[in-house]
């Protein structure tokens, strides 16, 4: 006969979708029985009683028990949390502390931060920044996405996303898709309104979005800016000062001299520039020659600008070709580096992204493994 510990264990291995947690780990199992005849009764408190992932998490606690030999049948009884539950989840979450705070400031804190900055818009930026995602995501990282965008934004569609974050009390669990956690001021807009915000909401948008989200233990975070050197590049380097700036630019010579004043910020901020992405680089003929539509070398100009101007070698991380499946991913919801891989636009995306990821991070706001020695000597 199986016991309650058999159970457990099977239990164990259920992960909450939202918070990618065991459900054991979580206090999500409210209560475990047995009887005589094999059938397994479990008790499972949901976070909140409009839990989007209600079917799902049903689903995988059914399919975990009945792996257990000798079970006969499952009954799955829903409750949701108490406050005294959610306050307590929210406090293991955060890591003890009781208040919200910005996770990727904290020492020790791993997270490889990516700004992608643009002069202009219109170069394929948000486009860059989901395709980036995915394909750090596909790589078995984990991966989140900051949509900083806030008057234009575009990530939640393209990269297919459905609906609102999670409200845990002050806390939300932003939603995924592709295995990417994304949350953006998009999902909180009814469609079709514009937001009409001035600089310290713009800055109270970003900060609630960095420290109210439950990110987890993120491999890489990628904030889309919108266009420019506006308060949102500057409220980034204030939050997040050692997130470092990838500019984005298209191979035309006028976008190419905006993209360099974009990325020349980090002269003012401290900031670092990761590198340069040459976006709609050519487009590729039947005949396997090249049409480049907006001429060519304005990637290696932005880099080589950049590094006269900062001081450190800033590189050409890439040149991606101009294709139609690549809009068509955008508009989609699946990102051609996903739904094309076969591509060479998703292959030079691809390629970015490890370039990306292989890279060390700095060592601001690290522990060191340093202890100071006091000495009588000099």
């Amino acid at each position: 006969m199986p016991t309650e510990d058999m159970l457990r264990s099977a239990l164990a291995l259920v992960i909450d979708p939202e918070i990618r947690r065991p459900i054991t780990e979580v206090g999500m199992v409210r209560s475990v029985e047995i009887d005589d005849d094999g059938v397994a009764t479990i008790g499972i408190d949901l976070t909140i009683a409009a839990c989007p992932m209600r079917e799902r998490l049903t689903s995988d606690v059914d399919a975990a028990v009945r792996s257990v030999e000798g079970v006969t049948d499952v009954r799955i009884e829903l409750g949701v949390m108490t406050d005294e539950q959610r306050l307590a989840l929210r406090s293991k979450l955060r890591g003890g502390a009781p208040e919200a705070v910005i996770p990727f400031t904290q020492p020790g804190n791993l997270t490889k931060i990516y700004a992608i900055a643009s002069g202009k818009g219109g170069v394929g930026k948000s486009t860059v920044t989901a395709n980036l995602a995915a394909a750090m995501a596909a790589d078995g990282l984990k991966v989140g996405v900051l949509d900083a965008d806030i008057f234009g934004f575009s990530i939640p569609s393209m990269l297919g996303v459905k609906g609102q974050p999670t409200r845990l009390d002050d806390m939300l669990l932003p939603p995924i898709s592709h295995d990417v956690k994304t949350v953006s001021i998009g999902m909180f807009v009814p469609e079709g309104q514009p937001v009409v915000w001035r600089g310290p909401m713009l800055h109270r948008a970003l900060e609630q979005f960095l420290a109210d989200v439950f990110w987890g233990d993120l491999d890489v975070l990628l904030l889309d800016l919108p266009p420019g050197t506006g308060d949102m590049a500057i409220s980034v380097a204030q939050l997040l000062p050692h997130a470092e700036l990838v500019v984005v630019t298209t191979p035309q010579t006028a976008a190419a001299g905006v993209a360099e004043r974009a990325g020349s910020i980090a002269t003012q901020t401290s900031q670092s520039v990761a590198g340069v992405i040459e976006n709609m680089a050519w487009l590729e003929q039947a005949d396997g020659s090249r049409l480049h539509l907006f001429g060519e070398g304005g990637g290696q100009h932005v880099a080589d600008r950049l590094t006269a101007t900062l001081g450190t070698p800033v590189p050409l991380l890439g040149q991606i070709p101009l294709e139609i499946t690549t809009r068509e991913g955008g508009d989609n919801g699946m990102p051609v580096v996903i739904g094309a891989p076969e591509t060479a636009a998703a292959q030079a995306m691809v390629a970015i992204a490890r370039s990306l990821t292989s890279r060390s991070r700095g060592l601001a706001g690290r522990k060191l493994a340093v202890t100071p020695v006091s000495g009588t000597g000099h």
